[in-house]
């Protein structure tokens, strides 16, 4: 749905993007969503913490990596850091 929401919509800020999802895995969405809109900040977040983890979302064309649960406020200014660099 990702994907397709970023073919129909042209301004999206941010997106946080799951890794597992059921049918198109989160560094396959992101990989469509870059040749679409390279500009697009995607922030990945994943029950996956290993150092390998976040460097195969980087990989993948996230700007960032944020690991499960989540901690709001460091989400929050990791979302701040993207949107400012992009605005």
């Amino acid at each position: 749905q990702a994907v397709d929401i970023c073919k129909s919509i042209n301004k999206i800020d941010l997106i946080l993007m799951d890794i597992k999802m059921p049918l198109l895995n989160g560094y396959d969405a992101t990989k469509q969503i870059k040749e679409i809109n390279p500009n697009i900040p995607i922030i990945a977040q994943t029950a996956f913490s290993m150092k390998n983890d976040r460097i195969k979302c980087i990989q993948a064309g996230c700007d960032d990596y944020i690991s499960k649960p989540i901690d709001i406020e460091r989400l929050f200014n990791k979302m701040k850091s993207l949107l400012t660099e992009t605005h």
